[in-house]
């Protein structure tokens, strides 16, 4: 129940999208039990963030492994039952995949914009199209996704006798790291995972690392000890992930993601939501929770490079 409202049924849908002879295309699906045509979408599993089920969906659906790129418009409806369904939205580069369909899709037709609008079924499916197409139109949809993360649950300080670096993770925390933070970072699909070389941290993102074949890189500048012997390294290794500009995971300690937080603040893009802007101010004065996984959308790279888009994914 939500607010004392009608119950929502939660989804995570993806706009498949390619360029094929330079022009434009997006991917819709087929459903025969409906006889319509739409996103790729579904609902969440018990357990699951929406970007997990935007990807996971996709695939079972359309065969297509996908990337999430920038966040789309989400749509929010009635259910013939009385529930309303709240369905999250993202771009998504596709990376690989059979092309196999599955569950109820039969057919994944690839379109240009105009004639993805005119098959779709339904009016509230073309907000995501209408944003696409003004996206692409301003040459701001290769985006590139900075994932902020936290460590999950360790073991308390005063619990521990060893040095601090050597602070594991509690159950609870590797079952995070091993489950949804996992599946988050997946579906955005980084190319390089950095963290801090404290053993709480380093695990929380070393069995995605792992199951990806990325090498995961520790920096003493993003270690709690480091950045109290010289704060402005965090600020080397960021300017480095920012000149880079490809989607990279960040692992670190609650007392220096306010000063990055703080850093992609000032790197906020005019467009940015204000919601957005205000989440960020929030997180340059207050840390993240452990365990959350921050999905900030960038555009550009060095210099250039401006936060369009943030998304907080929590532990519950």
């Amino acid at each position: 129940m939500s607010g004392g409202g009608p119950p929502v049924v939660r989804a995570g849908g993806v706009l498949p999208v390619r360029r094929h002879d330079g022009v434009l295309q997006v991917a819709l699906v087929h459903r025969p039990k409906y006889d319509d045509w739409s996103w790729p979408k579904g609902k969440l599993d018990r357990g699951e963030d929406f970007p997990s089920a935007a990807v996971r969906e996709t695939w079972e659906e359309t065969g297509l492994r996908v990337r999430l790129r920038t966040p789309l418009p989400p749509a929010r409806y009635r259910l013939a039952g009385g529930a309303d369904k709240l369905v999250h939205y993202w771009a998504g580069e596709v990376l690989d995949g059979s092309g196999a369909l599955e569950h109820e899709v039969d057919e994944v037709a690839w379109l240009s914009p105009t004639l993805a609008g005119r098959r779709l079924s339904y009016p509230r499916d073309r907000d995501q199209l209408d944003a696409l197409v003004a996206l692409d139109a301003a040459d701001r949809l290769a985006t590139w996704t900075l994932l902020v993360v936290r460590h999950a649950l360790a073991v308390p300080r005063s619990d521990w006798e060893d040095p601090d670096p050597e602070r594991p993770l509690t159950g609870a925390g590797r079952r995070r790291s091993r489950g949804r933070v996992q599946d988050l970072l997946r579906a955005y699909g980084p190319e390089v995972v950095i963290s801090s070389p404290s053993v709480r941290c380093a695990d929380t993102v070393a069995p995605f690392a792992s199951a990806d074949g990325i090498p995961l890189v520790t920096k003493k500048g993003l270690s709690e000890e480091g950045f109290a012997a010289d704060p402005h390294k965090l600020v080397k290794h960021v300017d480095r992930v920012l000149a880079r500009g490809v989607s990279t995971v960040l692992c670190s300690h609650g007392p220096l993601l306010p000063d990055l937080a703080g850093m992609l603040l000032a790197r906020a893009d005019p467009t940015l939501d204000s919601s957005d802007r205000r989440m960020l101010g929030r997180l340059a004065t207050k840390a993240m929770d452990k365990g959350e996984v921050l999905a900030c959308t960038m555009l550009g790279s060095g210099r250039s490079a401006r936060v369009v888009a943030v998304e907080r994914h929590r532990p519950a």
